[in-house]
Parts: structure tokens; sequence; C-alpha cells
């Protein structure tokens, strides 16, 4: 537990870890082919978690990154399906519409989200736009008090149930990351086709959408230029919501390690006595424990200003690194029963692979960090051709 957490937020995830641990645990395996955890999503509900990101004033409990970050950990340890439905309830979709959409739109969508209502899926990446989110194609075309929208996205999570779709396109046409806007389209507007076509090794189905004369209110343009600089900004809260989800899956891993360990025998004696496994277990701990603190760090950052990119990016490294080493130094200290078909620990290290991937993926983060750094020493180096000496 991060030692300077308040008594409401300790108790807050306090209650979130006996829901994930004494109910979403239990039912894990019955979402471990894709299907959507709406049970979970109800009860979540219910409690108001679902409400967390969403301002007070409509109805939501308008709490901070390191509040979401320390419940999508613990419910990752009990189930990873629904902390995944939980990151699109809470994550950068919603941050969207809170922070961008005018009154109305806030007014009709952010209480729908509270009551689990509104399941929403973010439409960005394209079959030639990845990580190059400026190539991007789709295009929203202004014409007077109406856009029309055309375009194909693909491996969208939650195409197939979302009720939202946050669409980041084009808008008529103008180019480069300027040119980069923001539309809200709902389920069932004509023209809007969503078909889940990828099972990933996570087990979460993923999906092509496409756009087809997709008409909407102006309204719905919530944000006409520049969105790359705002997505950008918005996806480094997002990726600490990512990183607590690969910490907390790792963590279950872990967990389910320790446990086994002290039961497995051989010779005799527990594993748990052999001081070669010892040790692997402590290098997981310390990896374990070195990722949250930057996580938490990164966290608090975005909470108490514009997220720092250098920050959130070394935290999204070390989770994911973190997280996938120790699920499988879990799975190989189980042996055979690791790499069963219905391990736990091996569906872990499925789950926790991707994060190396999505989101970011690891080796965008290492040039995150190293611009990060470049550019501090040039603010830091001597000025009108000064020497090292003489700066001195």
């Amino acid at each position: 537990m991060f030692p300077s957490l308040s008594d409401e937020q300790r108790h807050f995830v306090s209650t979130v870890r006996e829901l994930a641990q004494g109910e979403f645990r239990e039912r894990a395996p019955r979402y471990q082919d894709g299907t959507f955890p709406w049970e979970n999503l109800r009860e979540l509900a219910q409690l108001g978690i679902l409400g967390m990101a969403v301002p007070e004033e409509y109805g939501g409990l308008g709490l901070g990154t390191l509040e979401s970050a320390l419940v999508l950990e613990e419910i990752a340890k009990g189930c990873y399906a629904t902390a995944m439905m939980m990151l699109g309830e809470i994550g950068v979709q919603c941050r969207i519409v809170s922070h961008f959409a005018p009154e109305a739109l806030r007014q009709k969508f952010l209480p729908r989200i509270v009551a689990g209502e509104c399941v929403m899926a973010i439409c960005i990446t394209e079959p030639d736009a990845g990580t190059d989110a400026g190539r991007m194609r789709t295009n929203a075309e202004v014409r007077g008090d109406t856009v029309v929208l055309n375009g194909a996205k693909t491996l969208i999570s939650r195409a197939d149930v979302g009720d939202l779709f946050i669409v980041f396109t084009r808008v008529d046409r103008r180019p480069g990351g300027e040119g980069i806007g923001c539309l809200l389209v709902e389920k069932g507007t004509k023209g809007l086709i969503a078909e889940a076509k990828y099972h990933t090794m996570g087990g979460e189905m993923l999906s092509e959408v496409r756009f087809e004369d997709v008409e909407v209110p102006i309204e719905n343009l919530i944000v006409r230029e520049n969105g790359i600089r705002r997505l950008f900004n918005a996806f480094n809260v997002q990726r600490c919501l990512n990183s607590a989800i690969c910490l907390g899956s790792a963590e279950g891993a872990f967990d389910e390690c320790v446990r086994y360990m002290q039961v497995r025998e051989i010779a005799g004696h527990p594993i748990a006595e052999f001081q070669g496994l010892r040790w692997r277990l402590a290098e997981c701990a310390v990896k374990l424990e070195s990722a949250r603190l930057l996580l938490h760090r990164a966290a608090v950052g975005a909470d108490s200003g514009l997220p720092s990119a250098t920050d959130t990016a070394m935290a999204k490294l070390s989770c994911n690194r973190a997280g996938y080493e120790t699920a499988d130094c879990a799975l190989q200290l189980f042996g055979a029963l690791g790499f069963d078909e219905d391990s736990v620990v091996g569906y872990l290290v499925d789950r926790t692979r991707g994060w190396l991937i999505a989101g970011g993926t690891v080796e965008q983060m290492l040039n995150r960090i190293a611009g990060g750094m470049l550019a501090r020493d040039a603010e830091a180096a001597p000025r009108n051709g000064q020497t090292l000496k003489a700066a001195r």
C-alpha cells in the first residue's frame, strides 16, 4: 500500500479489494473467452465505482488518477476482463467527454456512465495508422449543422458492446496532427458498423469499425483541431491506468505463485525452502514494488497538473516489464501445471504480454523517456558558447 494514502483512500481501496477477491475472482473464468462482464459492471455501478472519473455535478465521485489506478490494480488481481471493462468507463474516453463535450452532451452521457448504462469505445487505430496516429485517413466533413463521417478503424476494444464511440478523425481533410479532431457517435447511428473480428491472447474481443456516411449533429464534433495534442495529454493519464491493470494482473500471478510454493513439495520439502526459487520470488517482489512506486509518482503528478510524458512513460515501461516478467516467472515456478490450458498463471502471462504492445509499445516508451531526458539536459546546458568549465 502506498504510504501516503489517506484513510478515505485506504477504505475505498479495501472495499474494492473485497469485491474483487470475493466475487470477481471466482467469476473470472467465465470471461476468458471474451464475454463481456455485464454482471460485474452492474455491481460496480451500484457501488458508484463506475463514476470514479465523472465530476460530482453529474453524479460521479470526481476522483483522481491515483484512486483510479489503485482501483484498477485491485480489480485486475481478481479479474482481468473486469479491469479492462472498467478502464473503458474511467479512462481516457470518460475524460474526453467530461473535458471537451458541450454541456448538453455531458448531461446526456455522464450520468449514464455512472449508472453503467453507457459502455464506451475509443476509436483511434486504423489499418495504416497505429503508433503514427497522424497518418489516419478517417475523415469528418462538416456540412452546415451536421458532420458526415467516413473511414475505418481496427483493433477496437468494446466496440461490439459499445453504446458511445469516441472517434478521432481528420476534419475536412486537413493534413497533419493539427487536422485531427474528435467526434461522438452513438450506437445505432445509420452507417456505423462494428464487427468483432479478433480474439486476442489476452482474451479480449477486438473489432473492426466502419463509418459509411455516418451523420451526426455538429455539436458531436467536440474537438475540431489539434486533437492529436489533446489525445496525447489524455493518454499520459491513460498510461497510468493501463499500467495499473498490468501491475495488478502480475500481482495476481505472484500471489498464486507464493501459495503454490508453500504447498508443492519435492523430496519431502516445500519448494519455498529452495534458495534458488526463493531468490526468483524476491526478484519479482522488488520489480513489482519498484514499478508500483513509479506508477504512483506518475499518477500523483497527473493529478497535480499536466501529466508528465516522461513520468508516465517510465511507469508504463516498468509496469509492463515487471508485469510480464513476474507472470512468466510464476508460470515457470508452477512447472508443467503452469503451462496447462486452464492455468491461472498461464492466463495471466498472456494478459500481461499484451501490455508490452498496447497503449504505446515499450519501444515507444523508451523513446519518450530518452526524449524527456535530452530535453531536460538541453535546458540545463550552458548558453552563449559557455564551456562546462566556465559554467561551473
